[in-house]
């Protein structure tokens, strides 16, 4: 049997397609053609963020902020990734209206790069995530959808609340397998400066890879030992306290 026919089995990676003379084979090629332009729609597909915070307010019954980036449309966020890491001045001066409060956790919603999972896996994240935010007795934030954003713009929301961390759920970059996944990035202390190791990120939340279930479980967790011992990034570790004792010992054991 062909070894890579048995690694195919155990990844949705692009191994072992075969070949017709020095070409793919019809069917891979199609699939390939379909994944692409299903990562193309991903980005392009139209996001109401009107819509999904009228949502989120009926499911965590709490005030919900729609801002804006910099960014004025899609095709300017794309070309231009530091407008969508600055808030618009309108939205700058929202956020900044709400401030005053002792906020532990400052929760962020945006398209990303990928609309679709925007839509789709937030709902169900927070749904599974807010419970415990609050059976830890978090002050939470108003939540807040942002649209037209990159990880970044969390920093500058985090200050202006003076909040403790910043939490932002957005549509990761979609792959040719994956056009559907959330990330989630959390910064304690947010404001100027800070950069990509200064933040932790749970990412591939999607159907076939992080379940909701798990990822709401693992994001409280490391929120919960951020706010515990005032850091993120790469000083801060996941030590796999918040699986079942059965699979932290099979994690030990497979070090």
């Amino acid at each position: 049997m062909d070894p890579w026919n048995q690694l195919r089995r155990l990844t949705h990676a692009r191994i072992a397609l075969g070949r017709s003379g020095g070409s793919l084979p019809t069917r891979e090629r199609l699939d390939f053609q379909l994944a692409h332009a299903r990562a193309r729609d991903a980005v392009l597909a139209p996001f109401d963020p009107h819509a999904l915070a009228a949502r989120l307010h009926a499911l965590s019954q709490q005030p919900v902020l729609v801002l804006h980036s910099a960014a004025s449309d899609r095709a300017e966020f794309l070309r231009r990734p530091d407008l969508g890491r600055r808030l618009a001045p309108e939205s700058r001066v929202l956020v900044a209206s709400h401030a005053g409060e002792a906020f532990d956790l400052a929760i962020i919603l945006s398209d990303g790069l990928s609309t679709h999972a925007a839509v789709t896996q937030c709902e169900p994240l927070l749904s599974a995530f807010l419970p415990l935010a609050r059976a830890s007795g978090w002050m939470l934030a108003p939540l807040m959808v942002a649209r037209h954003a990159r990880v970044a713009l969390q920093d500058e929301i985090g200050a202006l609340l003076k909040t403790r961390v910043s939490l932002i759920l957005l549509g990761e970059r979609p792959g040719l397998g994956s056009a559907d996944s959330l990330g989630a990035y959390f910064t304690h202390g947010p404001g100027p400066g800070r950069v990509d190791a200064d933040r932790n990120c749970v990412s591939n939340i999607r159907n076939g890879g992080l379940s909701i279930a798990e990822a709401a479980q693992k994001l409280h967790h490391l929120i919960e030992n951020s706010l515990r011992l005032g850091l993120s990034g790469v000083n801060l570790k996941d030590d796999g306290a918040h699986l079942p004792s059965a699979a932290r010992v099979e994690r030990i054991a497979g070090k």
